[in-house]
């Protein structure tokens, strides 16, 4: 009872005229910035951080404003991944791989409608997690430590190995790919370069922008020249900008599961919505079994990483409110503009500031209503985009891309750099190696070394630190599992096959 006393008020904070207004401004802005490919939402939280302070918000209206951003930007992130096979950030790279060819094949307007109602389900999940579990998840998220996150990350590994069907070898050697170019740059344990060639340009490492434009959008952009060449291939826009009952039904389960497991692995401070993404795509397909037609098209390989990425977003507030500990760079931001206001999150703010953390929480709810509201309508709008000839969109892309780059350092290094790695993804296409590890391994390197350093170093080195838990055993069981079994299944078919001749 003392809980839905705390809700109401905090929807009395939300339901204010001005908080429903930056709440509806948030959103839209959020949607924006979300489309566009490499700004992401930390780069739209922060954007907007000093601007809220400076209009002297009050801090739950600031808060409510940024946390709108966040989930909006989060929404954004599937339209250009659906459209032009350009993820907007890293959650939205798996929403990719079957939502692109859906557009390709004219059901563009369902796959981001659809893709829209799961965001929101993966958040209401998300939202009522926060208000039932939130104290229980955060003590849970401190047991893991550096040994568990880097069989996490190895756990998201082995998902996206498997993801690839009869291609596992090939998504292996583009996740190793992704994790040697995230060692890159300067190594901030022993302040030694690594791999720059002593270029100053490379000294700060890859930037994920740079990466992720030029894998995606520069190799996009010369694949559509060529089936442009050859007049095979170009996408087309039929009249359906909305799913249908039927299609609302079969994703509905999945919606649901992984809004669970989204949460879930968004209370984990660094995890993240890319892991979630992965992990859900890849249990969705498992569960599909032969019917599926992931990758090429399936609804449910939409539906998964979109409410999973969006339940993690919602999720890492968990450990910011209860904790103090961000569980996202995202939320890490958020501390931030907190600090501006002389807050400090952590487990006292439930008492001494009741109307901000409860004020924050139902404008999660109110914030995905908004949302659903604004992308609804506009999926007409957004499949437009698919009706443009492609000697406007070509050049359209190429110039978004390249500022986006261009934006980050402001040297020409990194559009050349774009488009090395656009040409060379070019290559790999053709070849067959999927992108989606490439981008997984050079997202989560980073962290994964640092955890498995951070494990060795209690030990002095003892690599045993890795299996001492009963959470690492699990997910080095799991991953194990999700790597094997694929592998089992095809050889015990093809044993088969003769018998049934």
């Amino acid at each position: 009872m003392e809980t839905l006393q705390h809700l109401a008020e905090g929807f009395g904070v939300a339901l204010s005229a001005i908080n429903l207004a930056v709440a509806a401004i948030g959103a839209l802005i959020g949607t924006v910035v979300g489309m566009l490919p490499g700004l992401g939402p930390i780069n739209g939280v922060a954007i907007l951080m000093p601007l809220a302070f400076a209009l002297k918000l009050p801090p739950e209206s600031a808060l409510i404003l940024l946390a709108a951003v966040y989930l909006g930007c989060e929404f954004g992130g599937r339209i250009s991944s659906i459209l032009l096979n350009v993820p907007g950030d890293a959650g939205a790279i798996m929403t990719a791989l079957d939502g692109y060819p859906m557009a390709r094949r004219g059901e563009a307007g369902v796959a981001l409608s659809l893709s829209a109602w799961s965001s929101f389900i993966g958040s209401t999940i998300a939202t009522l997690g926060i208000i039932l579990f939130a104290p229980l998840l955060a003590r849970w998220a401190l047991a893991f430590g550096p040994a568990e996150y880097f069989a996490l990350m190895c756990f998201a590994f082995a998902c996206i190995t498997g993801l690839m069907g009869d291609q596992p070898v090939k998504a292996a050697l583009a996740a190793l790919l992704g994790l040697a170019l995230s060692t890159v740059g300067l190594d901030s344990n022993s302040g030694v370069y690594r791999f720059t060639g002593g270029d100053v340009h490379l000294s700060d490492g890859i930037q994920f922008i740079v990466v992720v434009i030029g894998v995606f959008s520069i190799s996009e952009i010369l694949l559509m020249l060529e089936q442009h060449h050859s007049s095979t291939g170009l996408i087309r826009v039929t009249g359906r900008a909305m799913f249908n009952l039927k299609e609302a039904a079969h994703t509905w389960w999945t919606s649901v599961r992984s809004g669970l497991v989204g949460f879930v692995v968004g209370v984990l401070p660094g995890a993240g919505a890319t892991i979630a993404s992965a992990m859900t795509y890849s249990m969705e397909k498992r569960i599909a079994g032969p019917d599926g037609r992931f990758g090429e098209g399936d609804i449910r390989g939409v539906a998964a990483p979109e409410a999973a990425n969006n339940a993690s977003a919602a999720g890492s507030f968990v450990p910011m409110l209860t904790l103090g500990v961000p569980g996202s760079g995202t939320t890490a931001v958020m501390v931030g503009a907190l600090a501006l206001y002389n807050i400090t999150p952590g487990p006292a703010l439930f008492t001494q500031q009741p109307g901000l953390v409860w004020g924050l929480i139902a404008s999660l709810f109110v914030a995905n209503v908004i949302l659903l509201v604004i992308n609804i309508p506009l999926v007409g709008v957004f499949t437009r985009l698919l009706a443009v000839p492609n000697w406007l969109l070509v050049p359209g892309i190429l110039a978004v891309s390249a500022v986006g780059v261009y934006s980050v350092h402001a040297t020409t290094f990194d559009l050349m750099l774009m488009a090395v790695f656009g040409l060379v993804a070019f290559w790999l296409r053709k070849l067959g190696m999927p992108m989606a590890p490439l981008i997984l391994g050079f997202v989560l390197g980073d962290l994964m070394e640092q955890s498995l350093r951070r494990a060795l170093s209690i030990t002095d080195g003892q690599i045993g630190i890795l299996f001492e838990s009963g959470i690492s055993v699990g997910l080095w069981t799991a991953a194990v599992v999700m790597v094997a079994l694929p592998q089992l299944l095809r050889l015990r078919s093809r044993a088969r096959r003769p018998a049934v001749a």
